[in-house]
């Protein structure tokens, strides 16, 4: 994706202020974001029921996908190469990082997740691992 506005119009999404605004920060940062970083961000440009709503729409449209952390705050990671649509699919099962340092959470594309054989009765909709440590940012030091 180059810009927000052409990554909105690919996806068949209007583009709106919010919108722009909000998938322009999913492309500058390198991490994941929740609804509060957002909140933050943004410095209160838009209401929490549009950030959500907008949230709700790129989830939907397959614009960026869900990352749950450790402490059960739930992010939004832009989706990249990794997890784009094949035969109107879309697949989330790579590896997500977060630092215990700068608190980042981070898609590690290249990891993917084993299958998991669920017993009998058993119907996954989800897998997701994550691997806690130090980013390279944090381990480099000053």
């Amino acid at each position: 994706m180059t810009t927000a506005a052409e990554a909105l119009k690919q996806y068949g999404l209007r583009l709106t202020d919010s919108r722009e605004a909000i998938l322009c920060l999913f492309l500058e940062k390198d991490f994941a974001l929740s609804q509060g970083d957002l909140e933050t961000l943004l410095a209160g440009r838009f209401d929490r029921v549009t950030l959500y709503r907008t949230l709700k729409t790129f989830l939907e449209q397959g614009l960026v996908h869900k990352v749950l952390d450790d402490g059960g705050t739930l992010k939004y990671a832009l989706c990249r190469d990794a997890c784009r649509r094949t035969d109107h699919v879309h697949h989330h099962d790579h590896v997500h990082f977060k630092c215990r340092n700068c608190g980042q959470t981070t898609c590690i594309d290249n990891l993917h997740i084993p299958a998991v054989a669920l017993p009998s009765g058993y119907t996954r909709e989800e897998t997701s691992l994550l691997v806690q440590g130090l980013c390279p940012g944090c381990t480099a030091g000053p």
